[in-house]
C-alpha cells in the first residue's frame, strides 16, 4: 500500500546455488508494461541498465551477500496500483526463470488500524494460557506434598539378622561368638 504522490519501494532478492554469468531481470508492471530491465555480468559487478521507465529507479546491489534487485517508483499515482513482477532469467540455471509478484495499492490517506479487538484477544489468550500453566503447578506442588507425606506413613519393614544392633541403639543380642582359643 503506498500514499499518493509518495515514493515506494518494490523488494526483490534472488538466489542461486550455482552462480550467475549474464543475468536479466526484468520488472514488469500488470504482466505486460516494461518498466525496469537490467543485466548483470557476474557477482563481482552491479547491474547494467537496458532499459527503464523514467519514474522507476534501481536501488539494489549485487555484490554483497545478497542478490538484491529492488526497485523504487517515485511519484506514485492512482494509475500505478496494479500487480508489479520481479522477473530473474539465469542462463546458467539452462531455462529456469524465476518471478516474484508484488500487488499495489495507491490510497489518498493512509488509515490507521485500530487493532484494539485483537489486543483484547490476545491478552485473553495469553492470560488464560497462563492460568493453565499455573494450575498445573500447583497441581503437580501438590501432588509432590501428598506423595511424601504418604511416603512418612509408611511402616519399615525389620529383619532379623545374626549382626550385632546395640551399636546402634538398638535392643537385641550378639551372635554368640567363641572364644580365642588359649596357647
Amino acid at each position: 500500500m503506498a500514499l499518493n504522490n509518495s515514493n515506494v519501494l518494490l523488494p526483490c532478492i534472488f538466489t542461486t546455488c550455482i552462480g550467475f554469468q549474464d543475468l536479466v531481470f526484468t520488472w514488469y508492471f500488470n504482466s505486460t508494461e516494461l518498466i525496469y530491465q537490467g543485466k548483470i555480468k557476474n557477482k563481482a559487478t552491479e547491474p547494467t541498465l537496458v532499459t527503464r521507465n523514467p519514474r522507476v529507479d534501481f536501488v539494489g546491489s549485487t555484490t554483497k551477500k545478497d542478490y538484491n534487485i529492488s526497485i523504487v517508483l517515485n511519484a506514485v499515482e492512482f494509475s500505478d496500483a496494479g500487480k508489479y513482477t520481479c522477473h530473474v532469467k539465469n542462463p546458467l540455471e539452462r531455462g529456469a526463470q524465476h518471478n516474484a509478484t508484488i500487488f499495489l495499492t495507491v490510497v489518498h490517506k493512509m488509515v490507521e488500524t485500530d487493532n484494539t479487538v485483537t489486543l483484547i484477544i490476545v491478552g485473553v489468550v495469553g492470560g488464560l494460557i497462563g492460568l493453565l500453566i499455573l494450575f498445573m503447578l500447583i497441581k503437580r506442588v501438590v501432588l509432590f506434598i501428598i506423595k511424601k507425606t504418604q511416603d512418612g506413613k509408611k511402616e519399615c519393614l525389620v529383619s532379623s539378622s545374626g549382626n550385632d544392633n546395640t551399636e546402634n541403639g538398638l535392643a537385641g543380642s550378639k551372635a554368640e561368638q567363641k572364644a580365642p582359643p588359649k596357647a
